[in-house]
């Protein structure tokens, strides 16, 4: 959401293609707070991308100490290559925890519960339509008519 004002509801000058179409009923300022509950979940599918992220990165990081340690000792430096087999590598990265068990603990709990709450919230108050606030505001922006401004893809089948 662009601003803090409410999508004003699609006109016949402005339609919406046929698989993001208002319920009869529902009001500008809930189609809003399920805009910015649809934006709150795509900012935690980030941040869930990003500890997927932390687990690669974290493992590739792992993986490459066992050519660092192998180095240091053809180099002379067991004293560094035995600290770091010891302390860092396989070493957890929370208490009691490597990065698939955060990753894990992060999807069944606070992911799961946000989701499951989004989908109740759009399944009730607004039939299930995702991503209406922002099929709206592509129907007041496009130009009709213009190449490339379609209301929806030609012979979109996939909706239902």
């Amino acid at each position: 959401m662009p601003n803090d004002a409410p999508a004003p509801p699609p006109d016949a000058e402005h339609p919406v293609d046929t698989g993001h179409r208002r319920p009869p009923g529902l009001d500008d300022t809930t189609v809003d707070a399920l805009g910015r509950l649809s934006k709150a979940l795509e900012t935690i599918e980030r941040a869930r991308g990003h500890l997927y992220s932390l687990h690669q990165l974290t493992g590739t990081a792992d993986f490459e100490l066992d050519a660092a340690v192998e180095l240091l000792r053809r180099a002379g430096h067991d004293g560094y290559a035995d600290r770091i087999e010891r302390e860092l590598v396989g070493r957890n990265v929370l208490a009691g925890r490597w990065t698939y068990q955060i990753v894990e603990e992060y999807d069944d709990g606070y992911y799961a519960t946000f989701r499951r709450i989004e989908r109740a919230a759009r399944e009730e108050l607004a039939g299930g339509v995702r991503h209406l606030y922002e099929a709206e505001l592509k129907q007041r922006r496009r130009t009709p008519g213009q190449p490339g401004h379609e209301t929806e893809p030609a012979g979109d089948t996939a909706r239902p």
